[in-house]
């Protein structure tokens, strides 16, 4: 717990400086929320919880900094602290419904069903909608072995426009063992934002689970075309290739052996 124990924000707190920073134009919490959203675009969770940490440090009331801190938890599979930190968030923004939700989303991976479906009522039964929310539902719908996930997922994807939602989406299945649906997302991503390195390493994790073996190699071909030298993607890759050619030595040595 302690290395979160001043996630929320610290006035007192001092940063490392980076090369120039003194020189640099003080950054605002519009700045730290762009940081945050660009990093976890590209699945880098522990940069955008910081960038989150340090919007809130400018602004303690930045709903999206506290949304966003818990739902890079989440990310980081740390669920105790993702519980605590959306429960600190609902005492200074009590009922809102993203927050509520993420609540829900932590209790869920920490395997509280029931609490986490009424966190996620309640969240449904505020003003307004959000993907979030929705994706949420999905996933505790998945969590509880349900089959109306689909309408929640579309859902989510009918309120935001973004390739982000039926990425993460893709996540959300893959985390529970559902890799045809987590593919279906992931496509989707891939549809949407073709220019995007990130769908196509998500939608390649779907593959190589799905053991579709030449689009898995496909999709991080295209992945390493988009963001050279990513390490997952190139290990991945490296791992598809040595599997091809066991299987083929395999193949020949039972040719021979006939």
């Amino acid at each position: 717990m302690a290395r979160f124990d001043k996630l929320e924000f610290d006035e007192e707190r001092q940063h490392d400086e980076l090369p120039g920073e003194r020189t640099a134009p003080k950054r605002t919490e519009i700045d730290w929320m762009q940081q945050a959203d660009q990093h976890r675009r590209g699945g880098l969770y522990e940069n955008a919880l910081k960038f989150y940490s340090r919007a809130l440090e400018s602004d303690r009331m930045l709903v999206g900094g506290w949304l966003g801190q818990v739902q890079m938890l989440v990310q980081l599979a740390e669920y105790p602290e993702a519980e605590l930190w959306s429960r600190k968030a609902l005492e200074l923004f009590p009922g809102q419904g993203d927050l509520l939700a993420a609540r829900g989303q932590a209790l869920c991976r920490l395997g509280s069903l029931k609490a986490a479906h009424e966190m996620s009522d309640g969240a449904l039964r505020q003003r307004g909608q959000s993907a979030y929310r929705w994706m949420v539902r999905g996933e505790l719908m998945l969590a509880g072995r349900q089959t109306p996930d689909q309408h929640c997922f579309d859902k989510a994807q009918q309120l935001e426009t973004d390739w982000l939602i039926p990425t993460e989406i893709a996540m959300i299945c893959l985390f529970y063992r559902h890799p045809g649906r987590a593919h279906i997302r992931a496509c989707r991503a891939c549809e949407m934002a073709p220019e995007q390195w990130f769908p196509w390493l998500v939608q390649a994790r779907c593959q190589r689970a799905l053991g579709l073996a030449r689009q898995c190699r496909r999709s991080l071909e295209t992945c390493l075309e988009l963001h050279p030298g990513h390490e997952e993607a190139r290990q991945m890759l490296a791992d598809q290739q040595s599997a091809t050619a066991a299987s083929l030595s395999r193949w020949l040595r039972g040719l021979f052996q006939r």
